[in-house]
């Protein structure tokens, strides 16, 4: 199975640093919400905070996608 790589709460130029590190992500989320969760293995895939421990609670309202324009 493939390993995917998730981005949490990235905004701005912390974006292209943790490229630098992980590559591009496979997903973005915009917070850690339940969404985030569902598309999350969590025995195989990698997740990348931008801000908060890797141990922080979900939120109890969901984020929206990301709008490309």
């Amino acid at each position: 199975m493939t390993r995917h790589v998730h981005f949490v709460w990235f905004r701005g130029d912390e974006f292209w640093s943790a490229v630098k590190v992980w590559g591009r992500p496979h997903f973005i989320h915009r917070g850690w919400d339940r969404r985030a969760r569902r598309e999350i293995d969590f025995d195989r895939d990698i997740i990348v905070f931008a801000r908060g421990e890797h141990d922080q609670p979900f939120a109890e309202r969901n984020f929206d996608d990301i709008r490309e324009r």
